[in-house]
């Protein structure tokens, strides 16, 4: 037994005797209340960084050259009631009649079993060009419409509590608004790389669209990322022996004053990946990947390490898979970039 005493979003002050179960669903409305009436909500986000590119930076369209599918899947949280789950799925290709790449994506983000669904639909284009022999730029733009939904019903407020039995009376709260918006949204984002080494930045949500499900606005904060790698190869290849490599990473992203710092590294063998990740004052994270080229697989878990803890939480779990297609004609002396493949 838990005494708990409540003051968050649009739960009132009350001191609760609950259970774990309460405990969870306590903890649960008080984020989903936080998003739909106090804060700026926050894009949802993938442990996987690199697995699905164009995500992460619009500039990365066509990066591969060749016609690449890209899908995910992220489950955080999973032992609250209400957990937050992602799917994702892009296309991207090269094209040299466009001197750079094109893309498609699509995303499907639900808090809390549905409570708050979002759903996006982008496309992009990202330029390229060679400055020098040995050092590259690409520079993209993503075009996407958003359209967000809110359930009502799946709401608890304060006056649903007994102090003693947990949540079990009907609100006298009415529905504010007609629970949807859809709105258009643009991102941008530049790449510079040479043959062992990159970085880049975007800038997401440059139009600041509305958002609000309910009444009165809420313009969508900026979320501003920039990261940089290297490709360290580690030893030579030969016939008997797979090229090994260190790819160490820094990504760092910014919105509405909620900043997040992850330093990782990745050691490739050849079709193999393991990784280790540290997100600031959030998580530990794990991954392991297959990469056979035209084939990839990828696992990661993140082990929670702030307060809210990962025997509560459950830590997060994400599946990545990607697909490597031919080229009709592989684009002559076309550079690759060379960063990680999760």
């Amino acid at each position: 037994m838990i005494i708990l005493t409540v003051k968050i979003g649009c739960v009132n002050t009350i001191d609760v005797k609950l259970d774990k179960h309460y405990m969870k669903r306590i903890i649960f409305s008080g984020i989903i209340c936080i998003i739909c009436f106090g804060a700026k909500a926050q894009d949802p986000t993938f442990t996987q960084f690199y697995s699905n590119p164009v995500y992460l930076n619009p500039a990365l369209a066509g990066s591969y050259g060749c016609p690449r599918i890209s899908m995910n899947y992220r489950n955080q949280w999973p032992q609250l009631t209400g957990n937050y789950v992602t799917y994702s799925a892009a296309y991207d290709t090269y094209a040299k009649s466009l001197s750079g790449g094109i893309s498609v994506l699509a995303l499907h983000d639900q808090q809390g079993q549905g409570t708050i669904q979002t759903s996006m639909l982008g496309l992009v284009y990202s330029y390229h060009v060679k400055l020098t022999r040995k050092f590259s730029m690409m520079f993209g733009a993503r075009a996407a419409w958003f359209q967000k939904f809110l359930d009502w019903d799946k709401l608890t407020f304060g006056d649903m509590i007994d102090p003693r039995r947990g949540f079990i009376y009907q609100t006298g709260d009415v529905p504010r608004g007609n629970g949807r918006r859809g709105f258009f949204d643009v991102s941008m984002g530049a790449v510079g790389f040479s043959k062992h080494f990159f970085f880049g930045g975007a800038v997401h949500h440059v139009n600041r669209p509305d958002e609000s499900m309910i009444l009165g606005e809420s313009k969508l904060p900026m979320r501003f990322t920039g990261h940089l790698g290297a490709d360290i190869p580690v030893g030579g290849r030969s016939k008997y022996s797979n090229t090994t490599s260190i790819m160490p990473n820094i990504i760092y992203q910014y919105q509405n004053g909620f900043q997040e710092l992850n330093i990782g590294t990745y050691v490739k063998y050849g079709n193999f990946n393991v990784g280790a990740w540290y997100r600031n004052r959030d998580a530990f994270i794990l991954t392991f990947g297959l990469n056979t080229g035209k084939f990839r697989l990828g696992y990661s878990y993140d082990i929670t390490v702030s307060k809210l803890g990962n025997g509560v939480s459950g830590g997060s779990h994400e599946i990545s898979m990607g697909l490597n297609l031919r080229c009709r004609r592989k684009p002559r002396a076309f550079r690759t970039i060379s960063c990680p493949s999760f």
